[in-house]
């Protein structure tokens, strides 16, 4: 049951922030198998809950980097679905100037940072911009997103190291997936206990459902005025499951692997998928199904003009190529 102190506002606009997500990632699968779209892209289906339920948490102030799966978090830090299109599409009109891709998204006047498709690249970004907020004394929490394959990077213990030393007013956010592009979990870690790495090093961690919306938003809320009132750092791990393959809609679509996954391990997480879970919610809320239906039914028209928006906008022009690559 979903704690009485929830306003129904409050519960429909994170499930609104999960289904804009949803529809915009499948809404891809059909052009990237045409070939429309070129630019890899790694689908953030089945793991919406985290993005919505942490950006739920935060003020536009606040700083968030993500990484190669990076989507929803654009999305839910208030990112324009219109400019992501269009970067998707390598369009003149993108978030990154249709330069960057799938990868290199950006909204910094929603506080979202920017994302890259080096592993953990932008973990230590994070923490920078933690270190600087703390100097200027600006009131400001950065979240670093990143996956469970992080977690074999010599950054990220370099960067939770430093952010516990100095008291850094940061969130690090494991979006464990149980995957590192295709190896399980269970064959590159001896144990299943990546929050222990976070907590040998002095930041306090956590184990949280990442398909259960409200428990990602509580915990956050939970810790977000203490990391920002000089309480240090907090590392959150959430375990999740991407419905999509790796790369693309499947990876045997894609041709580049053969997804290993199991077909029994994906019907299983397909019951926990997290908009069915929230689902559940909003009918013991008595939040009517009706209303639910017609607001999805907006937010497909807000993809497929989004798509649209892409489609009629200009590609870069060549003898422009190196504008918008280097600061000037």
């Amino acid at each position: 049951m979903a704690n009485p102190t929830y306003t129904k506002d409050f519960l429909v606009s994170l499930y609104r922030t999960m289904v804009r997500i949803r529809e915009f990632e499948e809404s891809l699968v059909e052009p990237i198998q045409q070939g429309e779209i070129k630019t890899p892209c790694h689908l953030y289906t089945g793991e919406e809950a985290i993005a919505a339920g942490v950006c739920a948490a935060l003020t536009q102030d606040d700083y968030a980097f993500g990484y190669h799966r990076s989507h929803g978090h654009y999305l839910a830090k208030g990112g324009d679905m219109n400019a992501l299109a269009a970067e998707i599409y390598g369009k003149e009109t993108g978030c990154s100037k249709g330069r960057g891709g799938s990868m290199h998204i950006i909204a910094k006047e929603q506080g979202f940072l920017g994302s890259v498709p080096i592993v953990a690249g932008t973990v230590s970004l994070a923490t920078g911009a933690a270190l600087a907020s703390k100097i200027a004394r600006e009131n400001r929490i950065a979240v670093s997103f990143f996956g469970d394959g992080a977690m074999g990077e010599g950054v990220v213990y370099e960067s939770l190291n430093l952010a516990a030393v100095q008291k850094l007013p940061v969130l690090f956010v494991c979006e464990n997936n149980f995957y590192s592009t295709h190896l399980p979990l269970r064959k590159v870690r001896a144990k299943d206990n990546i929050v222990d790495s976070a907590i040998s090093l002095g930041v306090p961690g956590f184990v949280v459902d990442g398909n259960n919306v409200l428990e990602v938003f509580e915990s956050v809320r939970a810790h977000r005025e203490n990391i920002r009132n000089g309480g240090g750092p907090v590392f959150l791990e959430c375990r999740t499951y991407r419905m999509r393959g790796h790369v693309g809609p499947d990876d045997n679509i894609q041709g580049t692997h053969a997804d290993i996954r199991p077909q029994s391990e994906i019907e299983e997480w397909k019951k926990k998928d997290p908009l069915l879970q929230f689902e559940k919610v909003l009918a013991e809320q008595r939040i009517e199904k009706s209303e639910i239906e017609h607001m999805t039914e907006e937010i497909k028209r807000e993809v497929q003009k989004a798509h649209e928006f892409a489609r009629n906008s200009d590609y870069p022009k060549p003898e422009e190529l190196t504008q918008h690559v280097f600061s000037e």
